[in-house]
């Protein structure tokens, strides 16, 4: 499969690592050198078969906009655009391409949201609750993407309404945690990634499953179906 990463940050890197591993043809754009998706015309996308976009939330309207123009398929690990995911999920019904999101594509954080949401149900018990994310200086958005998914699926199954609260600091990969207290004890739920190649991993595993599909998908909702 011939794969396109959109990004040469650490990692957009590591999924070109990845995906090389994994017996793709790979090529690469840096955010710097696709200015308003100048980079990604029909004709330079004519032999991509997926792009993986890993840039930041102000390029990554252009890149998503410039895949669709093409016809190409794409799989978005950046997070901070998700108010404009209706305008985007109708553009990607209406060209017929493939496309598949996440706030995060490691398979360990998606079980982690599939546990959160089950105990979710302590909030609805007398117990009070909040969300924390730890992440490196380097990252842009704050609350993380995945903090805000993490919100969301608790407020979904309990009815509330969690705080988050953000922490920047070194190089940090990426923590999240959800911490139930109540008088008589606390449940403390915790994903702490070792490195970012859960993530590229994932990520490359979304490229290999949406080629040749068409549609708009969450990778919290398919992932269980992605081979490892």
């Amino acid at each position: 499969m011939n794969v396109l990463v959109l990004g040469k940050g650490k990692t957009g890197s590591l999924v070109a690592e990845v995906a090389r591993e994994r017996g793709h043809n790979v090529s690469a754009v840096d955010e710097f050198d696709n200015i308003d998706g100048s980079a990604l015309t029909p004709e330079k996308l004519a032999m991509i078969d997926v792009a993986i976009d890993f840039t930041a939330p102000s390029a990554v309207l252009d890149n998503i906009k410039a895949c669709a123009r093409a016809g190409k398929a794409l799989v978005v690990g950046t997070t901070g655009w998700y108010g404009e995911i209706p305008v985007i999920k109708k553009l990607v019904e209406e060209s017929g391409i493939g496309f598949i999101y996440g706030s995060n594509f490691s398979v360990g954080v998606n079980l982690f949201f599939e546990v959160a949401r089950t105990a979710a149900a302590a909030l609805n018990h007398g117990y009070r609750g909040q969300i924390g994310e730890r992440h490196h200086t380097q990252k842009k958005d704050a609350p993380s993407g995945t903090a805000v998914v993490l919100q969301n699926v608790i407020q979904e199954a309990s009815g509330h309404e969690l705080k988050i609260t953000s922490i920047r600091e070194g190089d940090t990969v990426g923590m999240h945690f959800v911490v139930l207290d109540s008088p008589n004890d606390t449940i403390m739920l915790t994903h702490d990634a070792k490195s970012r190649r859960g993530f590229a991993q994932g990520a490359v595993q979304a490229a290999e499953w949406i080629a040749g599909k068409k549609g708009f998908y969450d990778f919290k909702q398919v992932f269980r179906e992605m081979k490892a």
